[in-house]
């Protein structure tokens, strides 16, 4: 029937409807939809009117059949029709705005489907220039790009391995970009009708837990490669219990570890793993239990079930297993003076190169050359403790006097320089000035959990405790079991 009026007329309710539309979304009070007008079109005339909000109203309930006398009625008598007429334009609005989402949704996903992807492997050389050509577009295109909105900037930090997509239009403009930096990390760079927006998008991957258990026959790497764990969530599992066990010394055959740790996975596929959750180590007579904790800081670290914390204020040893190649002794002959000459630290032999960690926060008062010592590193912990680090290869970059580490940081590598027969690190622990033996000397611990936050502590970490227990105590069943 609409087609039989003339097209001035639909336009004009066309219109109307549209700006009394967004007048509703935008109308605060009753005391405006009073003021508020409708459209009415005559079917026979064709002839637009408009009328006050408050007259359709009653228009419409003097035609309407008269209403059963209940609370309703006694509202509208007491002024309830302002709230009925405010509950109607509310109603309204709301339609309108999910009518409007819905529609612009539909239409970012049609758009979408009519874009065209190139995507190009960023090679080791690859330039956002040269990948901007191989696309098809220009030196100044890329500006434009790189100066827009938000992180689009960071389209220019290219790292070999990543992937990179262009996105055309229908008419072979650029849309979009696309920059694949992991399976769980992308930037995003869209056109828009002001210019280039750039967005950081993150995945968020499904977690599962997951137990391993494993007797030391060898090595603990072979023990966690039996257990199905990766040399790094090994590397891990000795860095939380390496404050307490010598994985150079201490190490024996029937040791064993439980662990559980996080299984990240991505539309039904494992990634990657993430954290240790939880584990013990089952060394020589005693058993150490740990379990990660998360402070009201958001700082995570481990600690025993009792609170205190794992790490002490100190590394045991700065070397990841390396090899101890002379101890401590004070009336050891030297090897290449062929004297006796007291070996105030202990020696690790080790492959040049390997790193160097330091073995707590400190400052850094040499890096440089030191006599025998060949090229030496040496820290300053407190008032009353200090560490050398000897016949170093070279320091990492920035390790200079004056800079303060962190512990566990990389200062330097292993080497041979100085009075030294092969690679290997000279190890000095200095407690006011005296040597003291660093496989032997006692460790201040770390800070423990605040009296105030055990309970909290508790709370957080006893169920993850109670789940390895189960873990382990229901492998022990299936062993028994002999499955």
């Amino acid at each position: 029937m609409l087609k039989t009026f003339p097209k001035k007329h639909l336009a004009a309710v066309f219109m109307a409807g549209a700006a009394i539309s967004v007048a509703a979304i935008f109308s605060p009070s009753s005391d405006v939809e009073a003021r508020r007008l409708s459209v009415s079109l005559d079917l026979e005339t064709g002839q637009v009117t408009e009328q006050p909000a408050s007259a359709r109203l009653q228009n419409l309930s003097e035609s309407a059949p008269e209403p059963v006398i209940d609370e309703t009625a006694e509202l509208a008598q007491e002024g309830g029709e302002e709230n009925l007429e405010s509950m109607e334009a509310q109603s309204l609005r709301k339609e309108i705005v999910e009518d409007i989402a819905l529609v612009a949704e539909m239409e970012q996903k049609k758009q979408e489907s009519q874009l065209t992807w190139t995507d190009y492997l960023v090679k080791s050389g690859d330039s956002l220039s040269g990948l901007f050509k191989k696309a098809g577009f220009s030196d100044g295109l890329m500006l434009s790009v790189i100066h827009g909105e938000g992180e689009a900037d960071k389209i220019q930090r290219l790292y070999a391995g990543e992937a990179i997509s262009f996105a055309t239009d229908g008419e072979g403009e650029l849309a979009a970009i696309r920059l694949q930096r992991s399976r769980l990390e992308s930037l995003l760079v869209e056109r828009t009708d002001t210019g280039f927006v750039g967005e950081r998008v993150i995945r968020e991957p499904e977690v599962r837990n997951t137990f391993a258990e494993a007797e030391i026959y060898s090595s603990l790497f072979g023990a966690g490669q039996s257990a199905g764990l990766t040399d790094k969530l090994t590397m891990e599992l000795a860095g939380i219990f390496g404050w307490d066990i010598d994985f150079v010394l201490d190490i024996r055959k029937g040791d064993r570890f439980s662990v559980v740790y996080e299984e990240l996975f991505l539309d039904g596929e494992k990634i990657d793993n993430g954290r240790i959750l939880a584990a013990t180590f089952h060394n020589r007579d005693r058993e150490l239990s740990a379990v990660l904790y998360t402070d009201e800081n958001g700082v995570s670290d481990y600690f025993a079930p009792d609170g205190r914390s794992m790490r002490k204020e100190f590394l045991r040893t700065p070397v990841d297993f390396a090899r101890i190649s002379s101890n401590f002794n004070l009336k050891r002959r030297h090897p290449v003076l062929n004297t006796i000459r007291a070996h105030k630290g202990t020696d690790y032999a080790a492959r040049t190169g390997t790193p160097i960690k330091a073995a707590g926060d400190g400052k850094v008062i040499l890096a440089g050359r030191k006599g025998g010592y060949g090229k030496a590193v040496v820290l300053q912990h407190g008032n009353n403790i200090t560490t050398l680090y000897g016949h170093m290869n070279g320091f990492t970059p920035g390790i200079r006097s004056g800079k303060y580490v962190k512990q566990g940081q990389i200062i330097g590598y292993v080497g041979s320089t100085g009075l030294a027969t092969g690679p290997h690190l000279h190890y000095e622990f200095r407690v006011n000035g005296a040597h003291r033996n660093p496989v032997t000397v006692k460790l201040p611990d770390a800070a423990p959990i605040p009296k105030a936050r055990l309970a909290h502590f508790r709370a957080a970490t006893n169920g993850m405790l109670a789940q390895l227990e189960t873990y382990q105590d229901t492998r022990r069943i299936t062993l028994a079991r002999g499955e």
